[in-house]
């Protein structure tokens, strides 16, 4: 039998604000366990929530970015459960009256093609504290710091059918939500994650199969593991007779397989209650008007862009435009060299080939991206060439200086001048002499195979420093004479 996988995915971003979504403490990450939690946070008696207007106002970004419908009133809610990371026995959190509502983001897949995803709603809600299970002995520990930050919930259609595109979906909410200034989207520490509802069914069926949400998923490559063990895992198990139940479950990466959790609660068990000690939330036209215009260029924006107004072609406009810091550093190196093509290979080129060797984020890069453009400019001007240019960023790389400075100092500046490259090409046939002679003998197939060795000899004679354009063209003439 043929199947079809659904996917829908929920994915939390905490929001980057300073202090917490109903209380001044604060957010930062990293502090002493249980120092960043507040009376308000623990839910103590006589205690009253605030809410954190910069967290309403950072909701309205993301929903004006996604095209979606901003309710002007929206309301919190009570979601009672009892967890030990959660003192007040209830997360304040957004149910029936979302601050956002329908919207949609459009997808590029590997083969270049895009698909539009729809976004069901994104909701404000606290996050829980964090149960630490290291170092107790047998015992957990809990750390409340975490309890109450803001969590932008984003919640999709079922409209995914397959682990690579709910990848696609996660990296361009990722992005976007960096873009927007609203959430640093790292994952490692816990800022952004994802829930992965799936559930298989035979291809054509309408109706939707039980599907299996697994849990706090937490990188790109483990969203992917995941739900390729879930699918496998339903379709064996409704082929070997069984049936799929609607269960809450862990992904295990080490074992890569996901295991069972709890069986899924339905809402009504989490006996939700509009929030007593918070008024509704009204959203007036100029607020939103306000976010409209502080809203930066979005990643599609900034791609069409870097296709229209650079000539790129759409595969490095999207590599370029993924990152805010990414397209922002190649933008600076053209801004430089004024050379796009060349900036954009550089950067996607060696420059990312460094940074993933050291484990750099492009902030921390060793070379500026006015060092780059700087370097650009000399390949440009024929000081040097493409080979040598590598040595050169190895160099900057390094902390030697500038593009300049490094090719003063080590006397790299490329030979152009055309009577020394025929003294030197002259020099280099006459080594290779027997090799001539077969090249002036051979068919045109052979003869290409052969110029390559030249090219190789001439280049070695000159320390890399002979211009390649005028080493081929010169060498040629001398061959064929």
């Amino acid at each position: 039998m043929q199947w079809e996988t659904v996917i829908g995915l929920e994915i939390h971003a905490q929001l980057a604000t300073q202090s917490k979504i109903f209380s001044g403490s604060a957010t930062t990450f990293g502090a002493e366990p249980n120092t960043q939690a507040s009376l308000v946070d623990l839910g103590m008696p006589g205690t009253l929530p605030v809410l954190n207007a910069e967290a309403v106002r950072m909701a309205c970004k993301f929903g004006l970015a996604i095209d979606a419908e901003i309710a002007p009133k929206n309301v919190f809610a009570r979601k009672n459960y009892f967890y030990p990371d959660l003192p007040k026995g209830y997360q304040t959190s957004q149910m029936d009256h979302p601050i956002v509502g329908k919207g949609y983001l459009d997808i590029t897949l590997e083969d270049g093609s895009t698909r539009r995803i729809g976004i069901t709603r994104a909701h404000l809600e606290e996050d829980a504290g964090k149960s630490l299970h290291e170092d107790f002995h047998g015992l957990s520990g809990i750390d409340l710091n975490r309890a109450g930050t803001p969590l932008l919930e984003i919640v999709s259609e079922p409209d995914i059918r397959s682990a690579k595109e709910a990848v696609a979906y996660v990296k361009a909410i990722h992005a976007l939500v960096r873009y927007l200034g609203i959430c640093d989207g790292n994952m490692a520490e816990g800022s952004l994650r994802c829930d992965c509802n799936v559930s298989v069914r035979p291809k054509g069926q309408a109706e939707f199969g039980t599907r299996a949400e697994i849990k706090n998923v937490n990188s790109f490559r483990f969203i992917e593991k995941a739900i390729n063990h879930e699918v496998q895992r339903q379709i064996e198990l409704i082929e070997d007779g069984g049936k799929v139940v609607q269960e809450t479950r862990l992904y295990d990466p080490n074992k890569d397989e996901t295991r069972s959790m709890r069986s899924k609660e339905e809402a009504n068990d989490y006996r939700y209650f509009p929030c007593p000690d918070l008024l509704p939330v009204v959203i007036e036209q100029s607020f939103l008007d306000e976010v409209r215009a502080s809203l930066p260029e979005l990643p599609v924006q900034k791609r069409e862009r870097f296709e229209r107004e650079f000539g790129l072609s759409a595969y490095d406009a999207d590599v370029l435009a993924a990152s805010r810091e990414l397209a922002d550093y190649f933008e600076q190196v053209n801004a430089t060299c004024s050379d796009a093509k060349l900036a954009a290979n550089w950067v996607m080129g060696e420059l990312s080939s460094l940074l993933n060797k050291e484990g750099l984020e492009i902030e921390q890069s060793p070379v500026s991206a006015e060092q780059l453009g700087g370097m650009i400019l000399r390949i440009k001007d024929d000081t040097i060439s493409g080979k040598i240019a590598k040595m050169v960023f190895e160099s900057m790389a390094a902390g030697e200086g500038s593009a300049d400075e490094i090719i003063e100092k080590k006397g790299l500046k490329q030979v152009t001048d055309s009577g020394a490259i025929e003294s030197m090409l002259d020099e280099v046939l006459a080594a290779n002499a027997e090799q001539v002679e077969q090249y002036r003998s051979s068919d045109e197939a052979k003869r290409g195979k052969m110029f390559g060795f030249f090219v190789g000899q001439a280049m070695k004679a000159s320390k890399g420093k002979a211009n390649p354009g005028q080493v081929n063209q010169l060498l040629k003439k001398k061959l064929e004479g």
